[in-house]
């Protein structure tokens, strides 16, 4: 019996050691800390084998305690062998691949399902834009968007000029603009897509109608949603630095920390922006006035009064991949910027003196975990509290030249010029300025898995924005503070399937909101006591939607969706931006439209070392009470054409009825992953659908183009690479791109001298990496034929120009 008691003692503690099994995960990454998908990892002699995920990610569960063999293996790595002593709960293994040959990074994910795929047949009518090569060059992040399909990007001149984006038809407020789904705007004009450098972003997600649950906003356009750099699989730091016309200069930084044990995560980034634009105008718009009055048209002058400085910093602290959260960080932005006024809404007058100076602080919270509580259940939660300020300033009330020489009244003589005018400025009376603005934004996310395939989520936004407008001019009037409230609550409901093993992907969903303004306005003084006339605004509005993408054929997709929405007045629209030369209109209506997409989507074919992407999208718009910003309807008097060509401000309105029926396609081409080919166009008409005016009669409008929307556009590039030309291992990657944009009208009369010209673009660029991959120099010469090019309203852009660039990386530390 004891022989029997100790043989069966040692047979349990046998039994358990053999019994207990541990967990290892890790990433799996290149030598430079790419992570690399869809690497097969299996434990010698064992049925235990995973796959590593999107993000180099892989897990193997029960896995034996004792001396294990991990087996590692792809067709596009070197297959290896890693031993292991299995002798803990959970065991992190980071493993370090190679790539074949000289297989590159791009061959690697091609046979994944990327997270750009993912998106693009989700349903939605959206374009994916990835930075990585972008960031190498001396391209903004406005230049990538403004090449992308059905996008185009407004700017009133050069560098941090104010900017409105139209996807296809729709522009201004209509259009979301977001950083990692929380809107842009809550961060400051000092931190915006114009000066966040490619460098620090992941990709670009680009709708046009309908939009996904996580950005459930006040928005019928669509939206632009900036993912920046999360991957915390490899501890790195970049920096790059950059110099080129018109005094431009650029510097940005980023690091990013993960302790592998504990989980802390650091990301911090910075950059600083300067430019002079004192680039050549010459178009017709651009213009001298002679003594005594006399106008020449088509004048070569350097542009003054233009010069911008940007400065910023994010930092951000937390924890990635522990227990209880997937990301948890805390962040904290900071801006700056200054930026002179060279002249009005139009070219017609040029400044002198005016600016406007922005600052932002904006501290943050992001938390998301999938599987909290329980299996299916995913809770993401965006918040965001920010202060901003925006100094405007404008004394000065000489009447200037483009040269910068003084006005002359008189055509003979000696001169006598228009002098000091008290209380003027150069855009009419005399300011200085401060508006304080205090936005909390919050956006929280919901979902559970009821089973495989079938999703439901709870959205909800949260937005409320206090601004005071302080008039810095007057002392005696420091307590006439203008105080306004906006106040925001959308709620959104979305049910998500995919069925017939996948193929079949919908997506249904509905919103409310609740909208509330108020105003306090002070109009008179008496006795020490203020006098307030006060306004406030209740609305409340609701949508709905759906979207269906099928996988009709292997790698071909049919998307169709569909939205009747509406869009709330913003604190813009209705108060103004002076700093922006926008007036405001507290009695703006709200914007309801209904939207419809039908796309399709095929790629990447292979044929050999040839693979060809397909894409193409056919919309149709309806608005009622469209908002858009209000452009000239005077009728145009031969000799006095500048009465109506002088627009100095502009503020929003309503449109009553209008429709858009337009498409896009976009192919491209890759020739055994050295030749990269793309070409996109998107073509619409956006017209004013109302039959008759107030008193019955037709109305002289009906069926015209909407003024100021270029509504023919075609975007063209072609990349080719160069292995081993300078030196061994070094990369050469030359570029070609060209932008056509189709002539349209500035105001809503039909004039030869308020169209806008025919725009053809042309760019070049080179990059050359060096042997180690942590080095790449490059060269771009933007709009190397010196075209004549402009924007809103006429404002000419820059000429040609080049620039410079080093970009620096070290991913070991």
């Amino acid at each position: 019996m004891k022989r029997f008691y100790t043989t069966f003692v040692f047979f349990i503690i046998a039994w358990s050691a053999f019994a207990q099994t541990g967990t290892i995960k890790g990433i799996v990454h290149l030598l430079d800390g790419t992570p690399v998908s869809h690497v097969t990892l299996a434990i010698e002699n064992t049925n235990l084998v995973g796959v590593s995920s999107d993000k180099g990610a892989y897990e193997l569960k029960n896995v034996p305690y004792g001396q294990q063999t991990i087996l590692v293996s792809s067709v596009e790595i070197q297959n290896k062998k890693l031993k292991i002593n299995v002798n803990k709960k959970v065991h992190e293994l980071h493993i370090h691949i190679d790539t074949k040959g000289d297989i590159s990074l791009d061959e690697v994910r091609i046979e994944k399902k990327s997270v750009k795929k993912e998106i693009e047949t989700s349903g939605f009518a959206v374009a994916i834009i990835e930075t990585k090569e972008a960031s190498l060059r001396n391209l903004t992040t406005n230049e990538l968007l403004d090449r992308a399909v059905g996008v185009r990007v407004r700017q009133n001149g050069g560098e941090g000029s104010p900017i409105e984006y139209n996807l296809n038809g729709m522009s201004g407020s209509t259009i979301g603009l977001f950083l990692d789904g929380i809107e842009i705007s809550t961060y400051g004009s000092s931190f915006n897509l114009n000066n966040i450098p490619p460098a620090m972003i992941e990709r670009i997600e680009v709708y046009k109608g309908v939009l996904p649950a996580h950005l459930t906003g006040n928005y019928i356009g669509g939206a632009i949603d900036v993912i920046m750099k999360k991957d915390a699989s490899a501890n790195n730091i970049t920096a790059a630095v950059s110099y080129g016309s018109f005094n431009t200069y650029r510097a940005d930084v980023g690091g990013l920390y993960r302790n592998q044990k504990s989980g802390f995560t650091a990301r911090l980034s910075g950059f600083y922006t300067h430019s002079d634009n004192n680039y050549e105008m010459w178009g017709k718009f651009s213009k001298y006035t002679k003594p005594g009055g006399r106008i020449i048209r088509n004048y070569r002058v350097e542009r003054a009064n233009d010069k911008f400085e940007s400065l910023g910093g994010r930092f951000e602290f937390g924890f990635t991949d522990v227990k209880w959260a997937d990301q948890f960080f805390i962040g904290y932005n900071v801006s700056d910027s200054h930026k002179e006024v060279p002249h009005g809404i139009t070219m017609t007058k040029p400044y002198f003196g005016r600016f406007n100076d922005y600052q932002a602080h904006v501290f943050s919270l992001n938390y998301n975990k999938k599987n909290l509580f329980i299996d299916g259940l995913s809770l993401n939660v965006n918040a965001v509290h920010s202060k901003r300020n925006t100094y405007l300033q404008d004394t000065v009330s000489l009447k200037y030249n483009w040269d910068g020489s003084l006005l002359v009244k008189n055509s003979e003589g000696p001169p006598e010029y228009y002098g000091y005018e008290p209380g003027k400025g150069q855009q009419g009376d005399a300011v200085i300025t401060d508006i304080d603005r205090t936005i909390s934004n919050v956006r929280s996310n919901l979902a559970y898995t009821v089973f495989s395939g079938q999703r439901i989520s709870l959205n909800h936004k949260f937005e409320k924005t206090g601004r005071e407008d302080k008039d810095l001019l007057n002392p005696a009037r420091n307590r006439w503070i203008t105080n306004s409230n906006t106040t925001t609550n959308i709620w959104g409901l979305n049910y998500e399937s995919e069925l017939l093993d996948g193929k079949l992907k919908t997506n249904l969903f509905g919103k409310y909101a609740f909208y509330q303004t108020e105003q306090r306005k002070p109009t008179a003084e008496t006795d020490g006591v203020m006098i307030y006339e006060q306004q406030k605004v209740k609305r409340n509005n609701k949508g709905f939607g759906a979207t269906v993408s099928y996988q009709a054929v292997e790698k071909g997709f049919l998307i169709v969706s569909a939205e009747k929405s509406f869009i709330m007045p913003t604190d813009r629209h209705m108060y103004g931006e002076p700093e922006n030369n926008l007036l405001a209109n507290p009695d703006i209506l709200p914007e309801r439209a209904i939207n419809y997409n039908l796309g399709a989507r095929y790629g990447a074919m292979e044929m050999g070392k040839h693979r060809l992407s397909l894409y193409g999208n056919i919309f149709w718009r309806n608005g009622y009470d469209k908002i858009i910003q209000q452009t000239r309807i005077d009728e145009v008097i031969d000799g006095r054409e500048e009465q109506v060509e002088d627009i100095q401000v502009t503020q929003f309105v309503n449109l009553s009825k209008t429709q858009s029926i337009g498409y896009e396609a976009e192919v491209n081409y890759v020739f055994d992953d050295k030749i990269n080919a793309m070409v996109n166009f998107s073509k619409f008409n956006s017209l004013f659908k109302v039959k008759s005016d107030e008193m019955g009669n037709p109305h002289s409008l009906y069926d015209k183009q909407i003024p100021n929307e270029p509504f023919f556009t075609v975007n063209g590039n072609v990349q080719y690479r160069l292995n081993n030309i300078i030196q061994k291992k070094s990369v050469v990657n030359l570029y070609y791109n060209v932008g056509y944009v189709a002539p349209f009208s500035t105001i809503w009369i039909e004039s030869e001298w308020f169209t806008t010209p025919t725009q053809f673009a042309h760019d070049l660029g080179t990059s050359y990496r060096f042997p180690s991959g942590k080095l790449v120099a490059s060269l771009d010469c933007k709009n190397i034929l010196n075209a004549e090019l402009y924007d809103n309203f006429g404002v000419q852009k820059p000429g040609r120009a080049f620039y410079i660039k080093l970009n620096y990386t070290i991913n070991k530390f």
